[in-house]
Formats: structure tokens, C-alpha cells, sequence
């Protein structure tokens, strides 16, 4: 649980403060400079990629900070992090049906930007985290299936050599080799897909709420005006 907090920390520390502010107003066919959604999904994520982190550099100025790529004392740090990330106990929290549980604050900058984005922060964490690990749930459900196990019993067989113990990262040739023989390859590829229509039924209410708020986010940030200049990209380390 704690490893799949901290991923999620730093996942999030890298994307709120390494993009650069960039324009995203798209010319509409109505009119010129009119602000609208883009059409391909890449694009939609970059808009709202740009417009968060747009939001969490006007709340650090807000608090006195300034998004740099200068490295902090571990004082100003840690005074960075908490305006940032929040503070205190984590206010969300979402337990999957994998066991794992991810959890954030609800008082930091990337907070009040997604807030400010998606009009319900609670809503959408809980439906973001959701919806981001529908896969994971699909390939734990699948390794749950006799026909799973049993294909993999084979593949362990078949990877294993006469005289010793399976390595823990088999020859990449042999791998292969036994992903077909074992018909674990044709397994996995038949009840993943079976497994992710079952998972997507189980979480139609988040699939929905994730997408309603998505749209509201889009039209949020297609709206939000110009951006100034390039903030310098932060040190990380």
C-alpha cells in the first residue's frame, strides 16, 4: 500500500511540476481564437496537463512560491512539498479491489488546481484512481481462472531447466517459446479481454462519473486564459 502511495506521489510530482506552460486554445469553426476542446484524445490530455499544472503554478505563486528549477534548501523543500502535495493526514482515499489503496491530500496546490479542473476533487480522485486500474483488476481477476493457472503451470514447466531452478527472468527466446507452447500467451489475451468487459460493467458509475467530469475539465481548460511565459523546469532530485 505504501509502495503504491508513493508511486502515485511521485507520479504526480512529475507531472505538476516538469511541463512547461503552453497555449492550448484551439481555433474553433466558428470563429477566430474561440476557445474549444481538441478532438484526439493525446490532444485532450495535453490540454488538461498543461491547464493543471497552469493551475498549480498560479496557487504557489499564490502562496509565495515560485515553480524553479533552482535547488531548494531542505527546508524550502519540504515547505515546496507541503504546499504542493498538502500536509497532515490524507484526507483521500481509495482501496481498490486489488487490496491496494491510494491515498492523497486534499489541501495542496494539485488539490485546488484538479478542484478548480473538475469541480469535485473527491469525485474525481475516486473515479480517477478507478478507472486508472481497471486493468489491474482485470489481470488479478484472470489470474484467479483455472484455465490462467493451469497455463501457467505448463509455462513454468517449460521454462524451468532439466537441472536447476527456473531463472527469475527467463531467455527472452525461451520465454517466447514457451508463451506458445503453454498456450499461455492465447490465454491471457482471451480472458484479460473478457475480464476488462466484466470490470468496466462493475465500475459503469465510475466509468461515468470519470468521464462526465473529464468533459467538464476539458471545457474548464480550453476556457482558462493564455498562459504567461515558460516557468523554468524544477530540479527534482
Amino acid at each position: 500500500m505504501l509502495r503504491t502511495a508513493a508511486r502515485a506521489r511521485r507520479a504526480a510530482i512529475v507531472a505538476a511540476a516538469s511541463l512547461l506552460l503552453s497555449g492550448c486554445t484551439v481555433v474553433a469553426p466558428g470563429g477566430v481564437g474561440t476557445p474549444t476542446v481538441p478532438v484526439t484524445r493525446a490532444a485532450q490530455d495535453e490540454l488538461l496537463r498543461s491547464a493543471e499544472h497552469r493551475l498549480v503554478v498560479d496557487c504557489l505563486r499564490g502562496r509565495g512560491i515560485a515553480l524553479s528549477a533552482r535547488p531548494r534548501a531542505p527546508d524550502d523543500d519540504r515547505v515546496f512539498r507541503a504546499a504542493l502535495f498538502g500536509a497532515g493526514p490524507r484526507e483521500l482515499s481509495v482501496t481498490l479491489a486489488t487490496g491496494a489503496t491510494v491515498t492523497a491530500h486534499e489541501d495542496g496546490c494539485l488539490a485546488t488546481a484538479r478542484q478548480r479542473l473538475y469541480g469535485d476533487q473527491r469525485r474525481w480522485f475516486r473515479a480517477q484512481v478507478t478507472v486508472d486500474n481497471l486493468r489491474a483488476e482485470a489481470q488479478a481477476r484472470m489470474r484467479t481462472d483455472p484455465a490462467y493457472r493451469a497455463a501457467l503451470a505448463r509455462w513454468t514447466r517449460c521454462a524451468t531447466p532439466p537441472l536447476g531452478p527456473r531463472p527469475d527472468r527467463p531467455d527472452p527466446a525461451v520465454a517466447a517459446r514457451c508463451d506458445r507452447e503453454s498456450g499461455l500467451d492465447a490465454v491471457r489475451k482471451r480472458l484479460e479481454a473478457a475480464e476488462m468487459a466484466e470490470v468496466r460493467t462493475l465500475h459503469r458509475d465510475e466509468l461515468t462519473t470519470y468521464r462526465q467530469l473529464r468533459d467538464r475539465a476539458l471545457r474548464r481548460a480550453a476556457e482558462l486564459p493564455a498562459s504567461g511565459p515558460p516557468v523554468e523546469r524544477p530540479h527534482l532530485s
